[in-house]
């Protein structure tokens, strides 16, 4: 496991056939990897389903502030169903 505080770290990925940097924490990449994972895609998939969300907001963030928000909604929406984390009172 890769320290909490760990300044981001720029990696590649390919959304409509076109490579782009993205720089996240550690932390995020791991989220992201676990959402891959998760829904039995890959990265590239996720990050550009993402793109297409965020270009299609009124005001569009950031590409790793979109993938950063996508990731802690979808965890948070996790914790709020019966059996997360809320749910057990921790």
């Amino acid at each position: 496991m890769t320290p909490l505080y760990h300044p981001p770290v720029k990696r590649s990925v390919e959304i409509a056939g076109h490579k782009t940097s993205i720089s996240l924490e550690p932390v995020f990449w791991d989220m992201l990897l676990e959402e891959a994972e998760r829904e039995k895609a890959p990265i590239n998939a996720i990050v550009a389903r993402i793109d297409a969300e965020r270009i299609a907001s009124e005001t569009p963030p950031g590409l790793a502030s979109a993938i950063r928000v996508w990731l802690v909604t979808r965890q948070a929406g996790r914790m709020a169903r019966p059996g997360g984390v809320t749910d057990r009172g921790q």
